[in-house]
């Protein structure tokens, strides 16, 4: 019986558990490829790796090595790119032990295909020669720094501009020697191929885990608001500050009873202070965010800042929840605001649509089945992710 080919799969952080954006995408594109290849993960670390994780990434593949990131040195290689004309990110995730790694894989058993998890990864997949070279690109990353440098004043502005003209450059090139690059949504791939060759993105949305964000009907339903995401992240942190100062105290004046909820891991002291508020609370690094919005009236997603597909809206969804998200953080979803969810634009809209919610039992049950029905329609993860196998796929033909 001949053995299943053997596919290299990089990631710019270990691939679970899958409680992040990045980490999420990363854990479900891995289980897919365990099931037509043997997989050599290769993946970077910058926090400690316990057991269960890498039993569990051992239990999907063949071969696991997870590459401990240099700490300081990381920025001290992000200048030395820039200086030598490349991106801060290319030199952020350059790890000597991670190119020596995949040097001495090549010299092994022949490799079907080679995939990487993000643009920041693609030059370690471009010394590779005479191997099929996928990207799973996710999002525009060079968008997303001139977005960022947008909203910033100077000096960080003419940084993220740097950066991102910097980026662009790597997603031009990787786009002339990538089989194929798969892009979060068709919004998003209609933003790639403006710029980097006609027709090379391919739209693989991100699913979400239907059995786990399950909605749970026995709670009892309090009048809180929940937002939930990585509080170190700037377009989180931004959209957790404007809500909480901008809307809350009007929605809490007139709702004095209700809460609105910060759920999340490490968060920035501008989201810390924001406790200083009337009926806003912090759930730090907590394990499990299901609990938390299993008993919340409302999901808010107030992003201002975004690019590609909000998980968190995903998950909201998938819970039966109620959710308001601004306009940017449903731009990759193909929902029709008042029948999915709602979606407010200005500070008005978003004080009335709250306020008509939390008095509004009926109406935030239909939302929420209208919500659970979608995702069960449109985002199941086999199915998201089938673009990039179908691209695959004549390169992992069984010897």
């Amino acid at each position: 019986m001949s053995q299943l080919p053997r596919v290299i799969y990089l990631a710019h952080r270990v691939p679970f558990p899958p409680d992040k954006g990045d980490r999420i995408r990363n854990y479900h594109v891995l289980r897919e490829l365990a099931k037509v290849s043997r997989v050599w993960l290769a993946c970077l670390a910058d926090e400690p790796v316990n057991e269960a994780t890498r039993a569990t990434l051992e239990g999907l593949c063949e071969r696991v090595e997870i590459v401990p990131a240099s700490g300081r040195l990381r920025w001290w290689r992000a200048a030395t790119s820039a200086l030598a004309g490349r991106s801060l990110s290319e030199g952020a995730f350059r790890e000597p032990a991670f190119k020596h790694l995949l040097d001495g894989w090549q010299k092994e058993s022949p490799i079907a295909a080679a995939v990487c998890s993000a643009s920041s990864l693609a030059p370690y997949l471009a010394r590779m020669s005479d191997v099929p070279k996928f990207v799973d690109l996710v999002d525009v990353d060079s968008q997303k720094w001139f977005d960022f440098a947008e909203s910033k004043s100077w000096p960080k502005s003419w940084l993220y501009r740097f950066e991102a003209k910097r980026v662009r450059k790597l997603e031009i090139e990787l786009s002339r020697w990538a089989k194929a690059v798969t892009i979060v949504s068709r919004a998003e791939c209609d933003v790639y191929d403006g710029f980097a060759a006609p027709a090379k993105g391919t739209v693989a949305t991100n699913g979400v885990d239907l059995e786990y964000f399950a909605p749970d009907f026995d709670v009892k339903i309090v009048p809180v608001c929940a937002f939930v995401g990585a509080l170190d992240y700037y377009p989180n942190i931004d959209a957790a500050v404007w809500f909480a100062r901008e809307i809350w105290p009007t929605i809490h004046l007139k709702h004095p009873k209700a809460e609105f909820w910060i759920i999340g891991r490490k968060p920035a002291i501008d989201v810390v202070l924001l406790t200083s508020l009337p009926g806003v609370k912090l759930f730090m690094d907590v394990p499990d965010v299901r609990p938390y919005l299993a008993v919340a009236a409302l999901a808010v997603c107030p992003i201002r800042i975004a690019r590609g597909l909000q998980n968190k809206v995903l998950e909201a969804m998938a819970m039966s929840k109620a959710t308001l998200a601004a306009p940017a953080a449903i731009a990759a979803l193909d929902v029709t605001p008042g029948k999915h969810l709602l979606s407010p634009t200005t500070p008005g809209e978003w004080v009335e649509a709250v306020g008509e919610l939390l008095n509004d039992a009926a109406r935030r049950a239909r939302l929420g089945t209208a919500a659970r029905k979608y995702v069960e329609a449109h985002h199941h993860w086999d199915r998201c992710l089938q673009p990039l196998m179908t691209a695959m796929a004549p390169y992992l033909v069984q010897p």
